[in-house]
């Protein structure tokens, strides 16, 4: 850890994280600069701020995993049971969890490193805070997020690691014997809420102009619920039973608390009681239509916490398809397991035999966010200079789109993509940003938490209920009288379906302990052929083994960091 907490550079937190239109994020890099005279000036001040901003969104990135090559990335959702990465002649980190061979020597140290790094950098901003030439209520709202982004990071390597060393205020310089023991994971959660406690009383409620995208009220409890959800989840509240000895209350509480629950259902709440916030609804324009519009605009009425970036069409460009401007070896390519968890039109599992759907007419009178989430044959995508036209995988396909060329699973992803940004065309880009806290994430924490702690309410019901309306469902309610089990069941589909490549799924099967499942089997693509006629035929085809072992629930501490001191001690399996 000294190493990451000394070797931060100061000036590289000064970076230009986007050129354009992008409020406060928008930087100019300066190299020559000392510590003293960036803290004595109000805008490089600012500017340092900003850098510490411009990697919020690391760990959930399409590209954050890249290949030997350098021609293509991919995300933890290709370390899940959401994506097939692209090929790769050498080790990644996504190929490593497909395999089961994580370790801590070959691990991307990445979860470690970039978030001491900041860390650092918080507590740089707050030992130079007094001194700097702003005005007092600036101190106080940028003390505030300096401390909601403290808690940002700190919660990035809970969901890592467990408990990791809690460094409080220290900048440590080199001569500074610093301690390498991990806190309990009870005493980071308690540092991570009481971060958020604390923000939220410096920040405002909203921003306007350049100053959008800053950290609000309404981020600081949302923060707090999903690491008190996190918290009260399986993995990590008495459930991690490989854990023996001093390590068992690193990595998790040692026994079960069901209140944890409850607090987590209350923290949700207070999101929920402040009325900032609702669902981007639009079931007229096309059914589901606000589940896509959503994403399309940097500011909304359902983001939380984003992550800003000037207009870009970096998505388009990473998952589109070849004939679209895409590359074959960019991106991450979904399964069909994914594919299959997506209900019918009417709310109805593909397999329920009442449900109607037809295996050779597969993506007819599906969950409309299918389609929002998945390009599969005959999706309509626009051309540059042409028109909306069908995209076609079939065996022979003569665009290069087709199963086992284009795409190693015969779909590529469409989440978050804009219908009208083309690759290949000079003009063309969108208004978007990572969504890192949305509202439909608040409900489904809500119903989560107050179902495991009360069962099946209607407050449950509701909750979920709502996202499953603006989804477009019809009928969009659940059945009636559903045991907790089963509302577990069912809140657990939904954030399949709703956060797909939100970086969520790879999360959630570890903390609800169901990864040894969803992760160890047989991931599957759709091979389409046509024939004379016109006809497709859809065949489910295989694509590559997952596997899974139990220290997979948490990652390793990199060995860089466990090899310096008795005190680090490394987690279970590792």
């Amino acid at each position: 850890m000294r190493n990451v907490l000394l070797t931060t550079v100061l000036l590289t937190l000064l970076l230009s994280a986007c050129t354009k239109n992008n409020g406060f994020l928008n930087q100019t890099v300066t190299t020559d600069l000392t510590e003293a005279a960036v803290f004595s000036d109000s805008a490089r001040s600012m500017d340092f701020l900003a850098g510490i901003y411009a990697n919020m969104d690391f760990s959930f990135k399409p590209t954050r995993f890249p290949n030997s090559s350098s021609l293509g990335a991919a995300g933890l959702e290709a370390c899940s049971d959401e994506a097939e990465g692209p090929a790769s002649s050498t080790v990644t980190t996504y190929n490593q969890f497909v395999l089961g061979s994580v370790g801590p020597y070959s691990i991307t140290p990445d979860a470690w490193n970039t978030s001491y790094s900041n860390i650092r950098a918080v507590n740089q901003w707050l030992k130079h805070l007094p001194s700097i030439p702003i005005s007092n209520s600036l101190k106080n709202r940028t003390k505030g997020e300096a401390l909601f982004l403290r808690a940002w990071y700190y919660f990035i390597m809970l969901k890592h690691y467990g408990g990791v060393p809690l460094v409080g205020d220290t900048v440590y310089s080199v001569t500074d014997d610093i301690s390498s023991k991990r806190n309990t994971y009870e005493e980071c959660v308690d540092y991570v809420t009481s971060q958020c406690d604390a923000a939220v009383q410096l920040v405002p409620i909203s921003y306007t102009g350049l100053d959008f995208g800053r950290i609000t009220k309404g981020a600081c409890l949302a923060l707090k619920a999903r690491m008190l959800l996190y918290a009260a989840s399986p993995l990590f509240n008495g459930g991690n039973t490989t854990a023996t000895g001093a390590v068992q209350s690193i990595v998790g509480y040692p026994t079960y608390d069901a209140n944890r629950w409850q607090l987590a259902a209350d923290a949700a709440q207070m999101v929920i009681n402040t009325a900032l916030y609702s669902l981007v609804q639009d079931n007229t324009t096309r059914p589901g239509y606000g589940f896509y519009s959503l994403f399309q605009n940097r500011k909304n009425s359902e983001y939380i916490l984003e992550r800003m970036y000037p207009r870009n069409g970096d998505l388009e460009n990473l998952w589109r398809p070849p004939s679209r401007g895409g590359s074959s070896t960019a991106g991450s390519f979904p399964y069909q397991n994914l594919v299959d968890a997506f209900e019918m039109s009417n709310g109805k599992a593909i397999d329920d035999p009442t449900s109607g759907y037809d295996p050779q007419n597969p993506y007819a009178n599906r969950d409309p966010r299918l389609d929002y989430t998945v390009s599969h044959n005959g999706s309509m995508i626009y051309k540059a200079f042409e028109t909306i036209e069908p995209m076609y995988t079939y065996d022979g396909e003569p665009n290069g789109d087709g199963f086992g060329v284009g795409s190693p699973t015969g779909m590529y992803v469409n989440k978050m993509c804009n219908d009208n940004v083309v690759p290949n065309w000079l003009f063309s880009d969108a208004d978007r940003c990572f969504p890192l806290i949305r509202y439909a994430d608040v409900l489904l924490m809500f119903a989560e938490a107050t179902n495991e702690a009360a069962g099946a309410t209607a407050d449950v019901y509701n909750a979920v209920e709502a996202v499953r309306q603006r989804a477009g469902l019809d009928p969009y309610q659940l059945p009636a009288g559903l045991s907790k089990e089963d509302m577990r069941k069912a809140i657990q589909h939904e954030r399949q379906i709703e956060f797909a490549f939100e970086e969520s799924r790879f999360w959630d099967v570890r903390r609800w302990m169901i990864a040894s499942t969803t992760d160890n089997r047989m991931m599957t693509g759709m091979r389409v052929t046509k024939d004379a006629g016109g006809n497709f035929t859809y065949t489910i085809a295989n694509v590559r083994t997952h596997s899974f072992r139990d220290a997979l629930y948490l990652w390793p501490i990199p060995q860089s960091e466990a090899g310096k001191s008795p005190d680090m001690l490394q987690n279970p399996g590792y």
